[in-house]
């Protein structure tokens, strides 16, 4: 019985993730500080799921709190820390830069020391399909350069992958970042666009399409995420003998350092998707086309060879079932 530290454990990810370790027999410490930035009550009903199981225990804890952190370590002593906590969404941080400063960067580093002094096996940690930002070769690739972030969220992803990678070089600690793309799923994020259209349609209200529905997206659902990552934190990180300074690949290095992707490795475009939950729902959406916001991309595309060659795995439910799942997980949780 392994005990493993999951950050973020009252979140859309960490939940899920929580949930299948437990029922595999880790032990499992939960960390979340059930900010408001979305449904404080939705965080609660998931973590009062996972308070029923054996083997969970939970600290209400902001990452940024050093001294509480670092007690955290000292008594329960991860062997694996799986860090999904984090200030998320490209929209907030055009007007919440601090918000991310304070959880992204700070937090990170209180992690980063944590497990560096607490002899922590493996640092699993959630990157971001939004640091491609203004990369327009597809799919996105982990040995891509990936310098030009086009939102503060992107690049406070971009800096985690930079700082870990310090880490693995200078105290050895492997650390695997996951850079996941537009998952979605049942108990999923109110701020996500297949929650807000869901509601909305339901309602009867309008719903806003950016980029006059051209966008596409690499939507991942969760239960695939959560095998990435259960797969990449049982598997420690190996240098990469061949990784040479003089034609640096960013995906690899000379330390225990690794980025994967997880994507479903097949794009939609936002139209099929709003189609995919009319069917589901058996309602029609009223929408309002507008252009596409700042912070925002055109696409995203997961190359995921490096995830299969190494774990074995690729993400594969169809979003015609990801999105019936879910919304029937709506209805019976809204009564609907």
């Amino acid at each position: 019985m392994r005990t493993i530290l999951v950050t973020g454990a009252a979140g859309f990810i960490g939940f899920h993730l929580s949930r299948t370790l437990l029922a595999r027999g880790d032990r499992v410490v939960g960390l979340d500080n059930l900010n408001d930035y979305y449904s404080v009550q939705l965080k609660q009903d998931r973590l009062s799921q996972l308070l029923e199981q054996p083997g969970f225990e939970f600290h209400r804890l902001n990452l940024a709190d050093q001294a509480g952190m670092t007690q955290l370590f000292t008594q329960r002593r991860p062997e694996i820390v799986v860090h999904l906590a984090a200030q998320a969404g490209v929209r907030y941080s055009l007007t919440n830069p601090h918000a991310y400063v304070d959880s992204n960067l700070v937090g990170f580093v209180n992690i980063l020391e944590g497990c560096r002094h607490h002899q922590v096996q493996h640092l699993v940690y959630a990157s971001s399909s939004s640091v491609y930002g203004a990369n327009t070769q597809m799919p996105f690739s982990v040995h891509q350069n990936v310098d030009h972030p086009v939102s503060l969220y992107a690049a406070t992803k971009k800096a985690n992958e930079l700082m870990a990678h310090t880490y693995s070089h200078l105290f050895r600690l492997p650390t695997t970042g996951l850079r996941f793309f537009t998952v979605y799923g049942p108990w999923g994020r109110p701020d996500m666009a297949l929650f807000l259209f869901t509601k909305a349609i339901l309602a009867g209200q309008v719903i806003d399409v950016y980029n006059h529905g051209q966008m596409k997206r690499d939507f991942t659902y969760i239960d695939d995420i959560v095998e990435g990552i259960v797969r990449v934190a049982d598997r420690l990180p190996e240098p990469n003998p061949h990784w040479s300074g003089a034609d640096p690949d960013p995906g690899t290095s000379a330390a225990p350092y690794k980025v994967y992707n997880i994507g479903n490795h097949q794009p939609v475009e936002l139209l099929y998707f709003i189609e995919t939950l009319e069917k589901s729902l058996g309602m029609k959406a009223k929408k309002n086309f507008l252009p596409m916001q700042a912070g925002d991309v055109p696409a995203t595309y997961a190359d995921v060879d490096d995830l299969m060659r190494d774990v074995g795995f690729r993400p594969a439910t169809p979003i015609e079932e990801g999105i019936t799942r879910f919304v029937a997980w709506y209805r019976s949780y809204h009564g609907h």
